[in-house]
């Protein structure tokens, strides 16, 4: 059975910084590209950022393009997005997701093009 966990969510001020980690299980993990979107009530799912399965190639949003890192251990099966300097603008559920890709250096930012997802986790950033 295949499991995407997110885990790293919370309340934060303005400014502040949280690194969130996508832990996963019950499948090759370094077969994925690793995707992660976020949501707010109302609106509809926002791509954030990508990493490609070997980690060489990564693409983020406008948005937090420049702020936000994803990466990825393949050792760990894990992949993470370091959030410094947040905004009250992030506030969002932030959900991982893997699409299975032929090439190390290919990704996918398509909701459709996903294969499994987590559940999400909370982010708050407080003004």
């Amino acid at each position: 059975q295949v499991q995407l966990v997110e885990s790293g969510g919370g309340l934060v001020q303005a400014g502040g910084s949280l690194r969130l980690s996508c832990a996963a299980s019950g499948l090759t993990f370094s077969f994925y590209a690793m995707d992660w979107f976020r949501k707010v009530p109302g609106k509809d799912r926002e791509f954030v950022a990508v990493i490609s399965r070997s980690g060489v190639n990564t693409y983020y949003a406008d948005s937090v393009k420049g702020r936000f890192t994803i990466s990825r251990d393949n050792a760990k099966n894990t992949m993470y997005l370091q959030m410094p300097t947040l905004k009250p603008g992030d506030t969002a559920v932030y959900s991982c997701s893997a699409a299975l890709t032929s090439a190390g250096g290919d990704y996918d930012t398509s909701p459709p093009a996903m294969t499994y997802w987590g559940k999400g986790t909370l982010v708050t950033v407080s003004s």
